[in-house]
C-alpha cells in the first residue's frame, strides 16, 4: 500500500466532514485542516482530484423523502457540492496549491465545465482538479460521480474519507463488537448490501479495476497514512488481489 503505488487518486470527502463540531453548514477551521492534509499528500508527488458531498448543507434523499420533488431535491443537492468545492478550493489555493474546480452544472462566473482533457491537463501541470455537482443529473449519489470522475481520469484507486475508519459487519457506533474487514471483494460489498458506497458506484469501480480505500477523515494525518500503508482502512478490490 506504498504511496508509490498510486500515480493518481481520487479523493471522496462526505460533506459533513466539513462541519467540524457545527451541527449545519461549513467549519473554515476543519476545512483548512483537512486542505493542508490534502497538500501534504499531492506534495508527495501525488495527482490529486477532489469530489466532496453536499450532505452539510442540504441532502436530496432527505428532501425528497419529506415531500419534494426528488429530481429538484437532487439538483439543490448538487449546488450544495458546488458550494463545498468552492470553500475547499479557497482553503488549499491560501496554502499555495494551484486548484480548479470543475462542475457537471455548468456555471461558468465560479467554476469550469467538466472537460476530461482540461482536467487531464491540470493534473499534468500539478494542479488539484475538485469535480463538483455529482454527475449533473438527479437519481445519482456523489458516491456514483466519484467513481465515474475517477474511472473517467484513469485514477489508480478511489479514497473514501468518512467518519469511521473502515468497514464494518455491523455500525462501530452501535455495535461494540463490530469487526473491521481488512480487504473485501466488491461482489461482497453488493451481496451483503455493505454501506460502503451506493451499488452503482461500487459496480463502476469494479468494471474499472479501481480499488476503494475506506478510511477516516476526522483521523489528524490519515490520508498520508493510508498512502503509506501505516494507517487503518478497508481496501475493497478484485478478489484474489
Amino acid at each position: 500500500m506504498a504511496s508509490g503505488r498510486y500515480r493518481r487518486v481520487l479523493l471522496k470527502l462526505s460533506g459533513e466532514v466539513l462541519m467540524g463540531d457545527q451541527p449545519f453548514g461549513i467549519d473554515p477551521d476543519t476545512v483548512a485542516r483537512v486542505a493542508a492534509e490534502v497538500k501534504a499528500a499531492k506534495d508527495t508527488g501525488l495527482e490529486l482530484c477532489l469530489v466532496i458531498g453536499g450532505g452539510n448543507i442540504f441532502r436530496g434523499m432527505a428532501g425528497a423523502a419529506k415531500g419534494m420533488d426528488r429530481a429538484q431535491a437532487d439538483y439543490m443537492g448538487m449546488l450544495a457540492t458546488v458550494m463545498n468545492a468552492l470553500a475547499m478550493q479557497n482553503a488549499l489555493e491560501q496554502l499555495g496549491v494551484q486548484t480548479r474546480v470543475q462542475s457537471a452544472i455548468e456555471m461558468d462566473k465560479v467554476c469550469e465545465p467538466v472537460i476530461r482533457r482540461r482536467a487531464e491537463r491540470h493534473l499534468e501541470k500539478g494542479r488539484i482538479v475538485i469535480f463538483a455537482a455529482g454527475v449533473g443529473a438527479p437519481y445519482f449519489t456523489t458516491d456514483s460521480g466519484a467513481a465515474l470522475r475517477a474511472a473517467e481520469m484513469k485514477c489508480d484507486a478511489l479514497l473514501k474519507g468518512t467518519s469511521v475508519d473502515g468497514v464494518y459487519d455491523a455500525d462501530p457506533k452501535k455495535v461494540t463488537t463490530a469487526k473491521r474487514y481488512q480487504t473485501l471483494s466488491y461482489d461482497r460489498v453488493l451481496s451483503d448490501n455493505l454501506k460502503v458506497m451506493d451499488a452503482s458506484a461500487v459496480a463502476l469501480c469494479r468494471d474499472n479495476s479501481i480499488p476503494i480505500v475506506v478510511f477516516s477523515i476526522r483521523e489528524q494525518g490519515n490520508i498520508l497514512k493510508v498512502l503509506d500503508g501505516s494507517g487503518t482502512f478497508t481496501v475493497v478490490q478484485q478478489e484474489g488481489n
